[in-house]
């Protein structure tokens, strides 16, 4: 079934006409992305060029889409905005709040019973404004969009960062805070600057041990984790239409890691291929009639350095398999010999404790398959895995269908947990250590996204790589890090040496996808008579009280911590046992900034309170400030806030009492973030301030009164011995932003002018 097909309809009736204009307004042929951009313009169509990097404009998405533990907070802010009901199609997918400990049936029942509250008040919401709602159990929100919602040429926004997987179907699909996709459900226009564009060429063919997964792994290695910044990366050539509808998918949600806005490749009939295997015929027929709307204009790449800003091209067939990290991303190793050497360097352990295959990024039924023709190999050629194994289906129709086809038999036989249709281990529910704190140093290697320190299981010793599902079976059965299937041999129960083969699979179910209960409830056409309640006393939910404007005069703001190196959401705002306070923020602010890396002892969560002169942990040295009506600054270097979108890294430092962020650079989604929340996001117009900032100093902002778009704000640091230095700091306000900061948040904006 093809959900909300008269919108899809109605985009494409649009596009051809916006899509001429902008042609003939820019003067040459059109990127993809730019086709989509100017497509889904706030004012229709297009009237004038914009320049990359420079111009904030206003668009108007298609749908939006939230997680369960983002979700919470997004809504809590839209039952403020005075709406009876969202303006463009939206859903909740409950997948994040769901721990894989023992397995899929008794851990989703666990879900049920520890967070019944707060998917109570999810479906309730839902049901009262029209959002459609996937249960606990249903599947990974981006892997159900893509199987049920994205369409070519589309733009959506969702509360999670990686809502770029719907590149996979051609879409502009970005992650946001949950502000953002307040303003849109609310009927508002949802404001981007416009993106630089980087184009990656795709040559040759994916063949053997060689992934997709392996296609991002090197981009991430090439571009680093904030080498997309500002960019929406646009991926062509004929090893691009070669590459399934998913594997496309794969590559796009990991753009998120390299910072990029999104990732997106031209509709192909591998999109068209997905489409008509997940029953919606209907929608590909309406692409089919505009198709050269939905991919670049050739000359753009017949000669890609001419329309993008960057170009990158990857022979597919001299591509190897990757493993990326430990700890971040974007460090890439091509498997063998290479690893082999670089973990010996710097002591990282080779044997390897766990694999783990599923997220958002690798749980299609064609990754399923492929590992499963691993793990057949090693049950045939008489091998057991070294390392632990865990599975998490991408939806309940993957695991259906997946269960059908005797994939999941596979998995069990070789001694695999089958865990939930839900996130799990990828964003830390992995209930593998009572006392993660003081686990010992390990190894795991898995198919997820991100693998910064205790992202999976709370230990910070654990060293996690992100490589393919085939790549992950297979060094979870090797039970090595520097395991090459491609040349190295195996010993079975036999005393034998056996060598595994190259994986194979299926793009597509052979037999079709299929499911029984896909987990999909649909609200009420007239919401009115639903009733949404909060329990005054609630520890898991708390009504939001609107927060009041930091003013424009803000003297003798302290010091609370300068932050050291890689400084994440993660760091700012952990998940794992804290995404049980995601509805409450008082709750969950007593893990602001925990993670972060005090410059002045290089200790966690342990900053000098100028107050008492005693060192304590962040957030209550903070509610000391707060009690006492001081605000703060917090300083960070580059890169801040990188990761995931979540919006309580930016919530959670307002509601405690921080009026001002200054680093070195932002991560996009956490820089808008905190404007949303009428925060200052500033960056050190001079990087080398960053180390004249001391432990004791106070902050008088001088110029605030005259805060204005393109003008630096002026900054005098009083150190603990009378000494000053000035410094200044830029923005990227824009006259909107600047009245959020006016109003104290955009959502009171909102409320003002809906009152």
């Amino acid at each position: 079934m093809a959900f909300d097909i008269d919108m899809i309809k109605n985009v494409y009736a649009n596009m051809a006409k916006r899509i001429d204009k902008a042609r003939e307004i820019t003067g040459k042929p059109l990127t993809l992305a730019e086709k989509i951009l100017y497509a889904h313009l706030w004012d229709g169509e297009p009237t004038q060029a914009y320049k990359r990097s420079v111009d904030y404009v206003n668009f108007s998405p298609d749908r939006i889409a939230c997680q369960d533990a983002t979700a919470q907070m997004a809504l809590l802010q839209f039952m403020q905005a005075g709406k009876d009901k969202v303006a463009v199609p939206t859903t909740v997918h409950c997948d994040h709040l769901i721990q894989a400990k023992i397995g899929a049936d008794k851990d989703l029942q666990t879900a049920l019973n520890t967070s019944n509250e707060v998917f109570n008040f999810l479906e309730s919401v839902s049901n009262k404004y029209g959002i459609g709602f996937w249960k606990p159990g249903a599947g990974i929100i981006h892997q159900v969009v893509l199987e049920n919602y994205a369409f070519p040429g589309g733009m959506m926004i969702g509360t999670d960062s990686h809502t770029v997987n719907a590149g996979g179907l051609g879409m502009v699909a970005i992650g946001v805070g949950g502000a953002d996709a307040v303003d849109v459900m609310a009927g508002m226009p949802w404001e981007l600057k416009f993106p630089k564009m980087i184009g990656v060429k795709l040559t040759g063919k994916l063949s053997g041990w060689t992934a997709p997964k392996d296609v991002i792994l090197k981009v991430a290695g090439i571009l680093t984790v904030k080498g997309g910044t500002g960019a929406i990366v646009e991926y062509f050539g004929e090893g691009a239409k070669a590459m399934s509808c998913t594997g496309k998918g794969t590559i796009c949600n990991m753009g998120a890691e390299i910072g990029a806005t999104t990732s997106t490749f031209g509709y192909d009939e591998s999109m068209e291929r997905y489409l008509r295997a997940t029953d919606r015929s209907e929608v590909a027929d309406a692409a089919n009639e505009i198709k050269d709307y939905l991919t670049a204009d050739p000359e753009v790449y017949a000669n890609p350095e001419q329309y993008f800003d960057e170009v990158i091209e990857i022979n597919l067939d001299e591509l190897k398999p990757h493993l990326n990290g430990p700890f971040t991303p974007d460090l890439a190793t091509e498997v063998g010999s290479s690893m082999t050497e670089k973990a010996k360097t710097n002591d990282w352990p080779l044997q390897v404790e766990w694999g783990l295959i599923g997220s958002c990024t690798n749980s299609s039924y064609e990754d399923l398959s492929r590992a499963a023709s691993i793990a057949q190999q090693a049950i045939d050629k008489g091998l057991k895995t070294k390392a632990e194994f865990g599975i998490n289906p991408g939806s309940e129709q993957v695991r259906y269908t997946a269960d059908r086809d005797g994939i999941l038999d596979v998995f069990e036989n070789l001694d695999a947990k089958i865990f939930t249709n839900a996130c799990g281990p990828c964003i830390g529910q992995w209930g593998r250590y009572e006392d993660p704190k003081n686990a010992p140093k390990n190894t795991i290697v898995h198919s997820f996204n991100r693998n910064f320190a205790k992202r999976a299981d709370g230990n910070p010793n654990t060293h996690a790589f992100v490589a393919s599902p085939e790549m992950v079976a297979a060094i979870a059965i090797s039970g090595r890090l520097d395991f090459n299937p491609i040349t190295d041999t195996l010993i079975n129960e036999n005393g034998e040496e056996v060598k595994l083969d190259e994986p194979t699979g299926w793009e597509l179910p052979p037999k079709g996808f299929a499911v029984e209960e896909a987990g999909y409830i649909a609200p009420k056409a007239d919401g009115s008579s639903v009733e949404v309640v909060v329990d005054p006393n609630s520890d898991r939910l708390e009504l939001l009280t609107p927060f009041t404007p930091l003013g424009n005069k803000i003297e003798g703001a302290k010091l609370l911590i300068k932050a050291h190196g890689k400084c994440t959401t993660d760091h700012i705002s952990m998940a794992g046992p804290w995404l049980r306070y995601r509805g409450h923020l008082d709750n969950i602010s007593n893990n602001m900034l925990i993670g972060a890396v005090n410059a002045f002892n290089m200790k966690t969560n342990f900053v000098k309170s100028q107050l008492t002169g005693e060192y304590d942990a962040v957030p209550k040295v903070q509610r000391e400030y707060k009690a006492k009506g001081i605000k703060t600054v917090v300083v960070g270097d580059h890169n801040y806030g990188e990761g995931s979108s979540r919006e309580h890294a930016a919530m959670e430092p307002r509601h405690l009492g921080v009026a001002a962020v200054i680093v070195k650079s932002f991560a996009r989604i956490h820089e808008t973030n905190l404007k949303k929340q009428g925060m200052l996001g500033l960056t050190f117009a001079n990087e080398a301030d960053y180390d004249l900032i001391q432990e004791d100093d106070t902050f008088n902002f001088l110029d605030l009164d005259k805060f204005a778009p393109g003008k630096p704000l002026t900054i005098e640091v009083v150190h603990a011995d009378g000494s000053k230095d000035t410094i200044v700091v830029n923005h990227t306000y824009n006259e909107g932003q600047i009245e959020w900061f006016k109003e104290g948040s955009a959502l009171n904006l909102i409320k003002k002018q809906n009152a």
